[in-house]
């Protein structure tokens, strides 16, 4: 195919990620919210049409799909739109709408907006000084500057991810974690939420009758004189009277227990459900999951602390080795190169499927939990930023998990850079955040059911 029609069918692609970014911006992200910066959403399915690219080259370098050159070509010019957004546009943009919800700053927030950005940029260039992660040869200038650091923060993104998701999974879908609730647990704490309440009722009654009797007695129009008077009006009872502050103590500390009792009460039907859908066909499918899950984890682990202890990374990619052992190991004949490329296909399809599908769930949780109508524009930005790191990172390391043909263009585009350090580095936080995760999962699930038990 010639060159024109390769670029017809990247930009075709490119047109429909564009589509589909700008169509989740608008019925996930943004359709609770009417006021809408335009400037934010393209930049926003721009970054998303230009990562999901990346995936797309990557699936036409294992099928042989476009010409070797309009892949190079491709490659780079995705890869240096990529950078100038994550770099340039989207840190500029982020830092122009927080100075506009400063009134004070609002006259010159384009200056401010420069400010900010070049902050930005002397932390993000000194976050390169501490990693081995460049040639000495690499201009200030050269695209393996940028990329380098921005896979260092993506690749750390990743891990994080990765090792609470390898830890929370089984934990999720396992009915093992379940703790036994049964309908005896949840009224008796129904019967204290409502107990709370009627307390609660109760106080207000006498606090609504204390005020009235005060009311009564013409103790209202007697306005105290100085700092002291005004103490004492609050804090001293009057004869035949209720303390109103005690008792609006009191109702304060019930309120309180109260909401617990209630998010308790909550969290024991949802557990409740989680029983009945464990039973169920489907329910049995992710508790089997969850088993799978689990052992990958260990394994996942355990490769990582290896991996860590001995300085090792490995040379050929996973699909390759386990066939070679395998035929090794049966002694067949077997078409080593024809089915790697074949499975690395589909493996590498399924990376990219649940990677893209996962980031986009956890991105819509995080913007659901701390966006309002002045911050969501800032904080749709923030995450079109994460976004594009973690799919760049993507391409670092999964390039490990395709055979040794086809990193060929991929080496070359990324440049000289020191892959063996990001694969070292996830194996890093991937063990911190995997071990930091199930003690805090062990603990919450420890604590729980004495939260229930007592009285």
């Amino acid at each position: 195919m010639s060159f024109l029609v390769d670029s017809s069918i990247m930009f075709t692609s490119q047109i429909f990620f564009f589509g589909f970014g700008w169509l989740f911006f608008m019925h996930q992200l943004f359709k609770d919210y009417e006021v809408r910066q335009y400037v934010v959403q393209v930049i926003f399915s721009v970054t998303f049409a230009f990562s999901c690219t990346m995936f797309e080259l990557i699936i036409f370098e294992i099928l042989g799909v476009l010409n070797s050159s309009s892949r190079y070509f491709h490659w780079k010019m995705n890869l240096f739109i990529i950078l100038l957004i994550l770099v340039f546009m989207v840190p500029f943009y982020t830092g122009y709408f927080i100075v506009s919800n400063i009134r004070l700053l609002h006259k010159q927030r384009l200056l401010f907006s420069c400010l900010l950005w070049l902050t930005f940029m002397y932390f993000f260039w000194k976050l390169g000084d501490p990693f081995p992660i460049l040639s000495p040869k690499h201009g200030i200038l050269s695209i393996e500057q940028l990329i380098s650091r921005v896979g260092v923060i993506g690749v750390t993104l990743m891990a994080l991810l990765s090792g609470f998701g390898a830890v929370n999974c089984p934990y999720t879908y396992m009915s093992y974690f379940l703790r036994n609730v049964t309908e005896a647990d949840i009224l008796t704490l129904e019967r204290r939420l409502l107990q709370t309440m009627d307390m609660i009722i109760s106080k207000k009654k006498r606090m609504a009758v204390a005020r009235r009797t005060i009311f009564q007695r013409g103790e209202v129009h007697e306005k105290p004189s100085g700092f002291w008077g005004m103490i004492r009006s609050v804090t001293v009872s009057v004869p035949g009277s209720e303390n109103l502050t005690l008792i609006q103590q009191e109702v304060d500390a019930l309120e309180e227990l109260s909401r617990q009792l209630f998010l308790e009460t909550a969290d024991l039907y949802a557990t409740k459900e989680r029983i009945e859908y464990s039973k169920t066909f489907k329910g049995k499918y992710f508790n089997f999951l969850g088993y799978f899950f689990s052992i990958y984890c260990v394994w996942k682990i355990f490769m990582a602390t290896i991996n860590i202890i001995f300085d090792r990374v490995g040379k050929t990619d996973p699909v390759t080795r386990g066939i070679e052992i395998t035929v090794n190991y049966l002694g067949i004949q077997f078409d080593v190169k024809f089915w790697s490329q074949h499975i690395s296909f589909i493996l590498v399809g399924i990376i990219i499927v649940t990677s893209i599908r996962g980031l986009l769930i956890t991105l819509t949780k995080f913007f659901y939990a701390i966006s309002s109508s002045k911050s969501s524009n800032v904080i749709v930005l923030l995450l079109a930023q994460i976004m594009g790191m973690y799919f760049v990172s993507s391409v670092l390391l999964i390039r490990m998990s395709m055979p040794l043909e086809y990193r060929t263009i991929i080496t070359e585009v990324l440049g000289e850079l020191q892959f063996n350090f990001y694969h070292r580095w996830f194996d890093v936080i991937f063990l911190v955040s995997a071990l930091s995760s199930i003690l805090f999962l062990y603990l919450a699930h420890k604590q729980a059911p004495e939260k229930h038990m007592t009285p």
